[in-house]
C-alpha cells in the first residue's frame, strides 16, 4: 500500500513537470495518454501484489497445516483418534481422502453462475474414458428384477468407477479467485459427483423407517426421538463423500417412489439466485409429510470452506396432528489448500413438537485441536417447562442412544475425573471380553442403561470406487425402462452431464455441463424481469410445483408444494436440456 502511494506521488509529480513545461500546449489526448500510463502501471502492481497475497496464503496454509500436524505427533485431526475408534471407517475402504480436489457436503457447495460467469474451467483431455454416448443406456438400471414381494430389486453399483482427482488442485481455481464472491466460483466437473443436489437431499429419506416408528408410538416422547435420530441420520451420509453435487439448473426436477421405503418424493429448483431447491416427500399410505427448501451460505476462511444451509424442515404426522421442524447442523470442508481433505459437522439443532411444547436440543460438535470430538452428537429432550425428560448421545457418522439424563451427567462427570483410570481398566479387562462382540463395532462408548435409537447402514464394498456413496445413493440415479414417457423432461436422470459423468466419459460430461451453462444463460436474457425469479406460476415458464409462502408452523418464509405433479401432465414444462 506504502509502495503504491508513492508511486502515485512520483507519476504525479512527473505528470505535473511534463504539464508545466508544455503548458497550455498540452492536448487533451496527450493528458489522456499519461494517465493510461499511470493507471497501468498501477494494473501491474495490483497484479502483483494480489500474486503476493497468494503465495502468502498458500505458505500460511502450509504452516498452519504443518503445526497441526506437529502438535498431533504428526496425525491429521481424523487420525488423532486412536486406532480402534476409527477401525469402523478405515475397514470400508482404503479411503481415498488424500485428494487434492474438494468436495461438498449436504449443500450446494460453489455455486456455478450459469448466468454470469462465461469463464468456465475445462478439463485435458489426459484423464478421459473411451467416449461413449451422451445418452447411454443404463444397463445396470435394465438390470433391475422384481422380487417375489413385488418389490424392485435395485441396482448395486454405477455403470463406471470414478476417477482419479490426484492430478487436480482446488488452489488452482481459488487462487485465482482471491476478492471474488464465492458463489461465482464455477468449478470444473472433476471436482463433482454424478448426482444433482436434488438427489442429493433425498437421501434425507434413506433412514424412512425412523418416520414410521415415530408414527407408531402412542407417547410424544417415544416420537421425538425417533424424529431426533432421523434428523441426525439425515446428514449421515455425506460422511466420506468426496465429491461436490452438481448444481441444478432452474427449473430442474426429481422424483423417487421407493414403495419398499413407503414414500414418493418430489423436488425442484425454484430459484437460482440465490440458489434454493425444495423438496416434499408423503408417505405412500399418508402417514406423514416430509418437506423443506435448502438455500445454503458459504464462507470462505481460506483453509476452509463452511457451508450453513439455511432453511427449515418440517416432518408432519397427521394420525398424532403434530409437526415437528428444525435446520440441519453447519458442514465444514477441511484442507482444502493443503493435506487430507475430511469433514466435520457442527452447531445447534432445535427439533420442536410444534404441538406438545417438547424440544429436542442437539449439539453438533466441533472436532477440537485433537479430535477427540470429532463427530459427536449430545443433547437433550425437554418438555414445555424445559425439564430434561431423557439424554442423546452418538456420533452422527455411526449412531444415536438415549439415557436417562441423571445418568449421562454422572457418567460424563465420572469420565472427566477417571478418563486414565478408565482407560486402564479397559485394558486389564479387555481379555476377558474377547468372546463378546462389542455393539457393531461402535466408536461410542456405550452408557450402561441406554437405549440405541439409530445405527448407520455399513456401506457397500465397493463405496470407495463409487464416490464413496452409500447403497441407497447408488440407486438415485437408475434410470429403467418403466420410467420412459413417465417422468418429466426436466427429471436430473435426463441431464446429459450427469448421465455422461455416471458412463465414465469426463471430457462429454465437461462439455455438456457448459453447453447446459449458457443454455440456461441464455433464457434468462430471454425472460423478463418479472419472470426472471421464477416465483409466479407462468405458462411459457411451465407449471410451477412448489409456490413460495409462509410456512404454516414457524410462519417464515419457505416453498410449500402446490400439487399436480403426480397427475403426470408435463405437457408445458421447460427445455433446460
Amino acid at each position: 500500500m506504502f509502495s503504491s502511494r508513492l508511486f502515485e506521488t512520483s507519476a504525479s509529480r512527473q505528470l505535473s513537470s511534463v504539464t508545466e513545461k508544455q503548458g497550455s500546449s498540452l492536448s487533451a489526448p496527450s493528458q489522456s495518454l499519461c494517465v493510461a500510463l499511470v493507471r497501468s502501471v498501477k494494473l501491474e502492481q495490483e497484479v502483483e501484489k494480489n500474486k503476493i497475497l497468494s503465495e502468502a496464503l498458500q505458505t500460511l496454509a502450509t504452516e498452519h497445516h504443518e503445526l497441526e500436524q506437529s502438535v498431533v505427533k504428526g496425525s491429521s485431526p481424523r487420525s488423532a483418534l486412536s486406532e480402534d475408534e476409527f477401525h469402523d471407517a478405515m475397514s470400508e475402504s482404503g479411503s481415498e481422502l488424500s485428494l487434492s480436489g474438494f468436495e461438498t457436503v449436504a449443500s450446494n457447495s460453489f455455486e456455478e453462475d450459469e448466468e454470469e460467469d462465461e469463464g468456465s474451467v475445462m478439463l485435458s483431455n489426459s484423464c478421459s474414458s473411451p467416449p461413449t454416448s451422451m445418452l447411454q443406456e443404463d444397463h445396470h438400471g435394465d438390470r433391475d428384477e422384481t422380487q417375489p414381494n413385488g418389490i424392485t430389486k435395485h441396482r448395486a453399483s454405477l455403470p463406471a468407477p470414478m476417477f482419479s482427482r490426484n492430478d487436480f488442485s482446488i488452489w488452482s481455481i481459488l487462487r485465482n479467485c482471491i476478492g471474488m464472491e464465492l458463489s461465482k466460483i464455477t468449478m470444473p466437473v472433476i471436482f463433482n459427483e454424478p448426482l444433482s443436489f436434488l438427489q442429493r437431499l433425498t437421501e434425507y429419506m434413506e433412514h424412512t423407517y425412523l418416520i414410521h416408528q415415530a408414527n407408531a408410538s402412542s407417547e410424544s416422547i417415544e416420537r421425538m426421538k425417533c424424529v431426533a435420530a432421523f434428523a441426525v441420520s439425515a446428514v449421515a451420509s455425506q460422511w466420506e463423500r468426496t465429491g461436490k453435487p452438481f448444481n441444478p439448473l432452474l427449473g430442474e426436477t426429481y422424483e423417487l417412489v421407493r414403495g419398499d421405503l413407503g414414500f414418493r418424493l418430489i423436488s425442484e429448483q425454484v430459484s437460482h439466485h440465490p440458489p434454493v431447491s425444495a423438496f416434499h416427500a408423503e408417505g405412500l399410505k399418508q402417514d406423514f409429510v416430509f418437506h423443506g427448501s435448502i438455500y445454503p451460505k458459504l464462507k470462505f476462511w481460506g483453509k476452509s470452506v463452511e457451508a450453513e444451509p439455511k432453511g427449515i424442515i418440517t416432518l408432519e404426522l397427521p394420525k398424532h396432528n403434530e409437526a415437528y421442524t428444525w435446520t440441519n447442523p453447519t458442514c465444514c470442508v477441511h484442507n482444502i489448500i493443503v493435506g487430507q481433505l475430511w469433514i466435520e459437522q457442527y452447531g445447534n439443532v432445535e427439533v420442536i413438537n410444534h404441538r406438545t411444547g417438547e424440544k429436542c436440543c442437539l449439539n453438533f460438535k466441533p472436532c477440537g485441536l485433537f479430535g477427540k470430538e470429532l463427530h459427536k452428537v449430545e443433547g437433550y429432550i425437554l418438555d414445555k417447562s424445559k425439564k430434561k425428560l431423557c439424554a442423546l448421545y452418538g456420533k452422527w457418522t455411526e449412531c444415536l442412544y438415549v439415557v436417562d439424563p441423571a445418568v449421562f451427567e454422572a457418567h460424563k462427570k465420572n469420565d472427566k475425573k477417571g478418563a486414565e483410570e478408565k482407560k486402564a481398566s479397559k485394558a486389564a479387562n479387555s481379555g476377558e471380553q474377547e468372546g463378546v462382540p462389542s455393539p457393531a463395532a461402535d466408536t461410542v462408548e456405550v452408557i450402561p442403561g441406554s437405549q440405541l435409537l439409530w445405527r448407520i447402514a455399513p456401506r457397500p464394498a465397493n463405496s470407495t470406487q463409487m464416490y464413496s456413496f452409500t447403497s441407497f445413493a447408488m440407486q438415485l440415479n437408475e434410470l429403467n425402462k418403466d420410467m420412459e414417457g413417465v417422468i418429466p423432461q426436466t427429471d436430473c436422470r435426463l441431464r446429459p452431464d450427469i448421465r455422461a459423468m455416471e458412463n465414465g466419459d469426463i471430457d462429454l460430461a465437461s462439455e455438456e455441463k457448459k453447453r447446459l451453462e449458457e443454455k440456461q444463460r441464455a433464457a434468462r436474457k430471454n425472460r423478463s424481469k418479472s419472470d426472471e425469479e421464477w416465483k409466479t406460476r407462468s405458462l411459457p415458464l411451465g407449471p410451477r410445483w412448489f409456490q413460495q409462502g409462509p410456512n404454516p408452523h414457524t410462519g417464515s418464509q419457505d416453498w410449500l408444494f402446490s400439487g399436480g405433479y403426480w397427475d403426470r401432465n408435463y405437457s408445458q414444462l421447460p427445455d433446460i436440456y
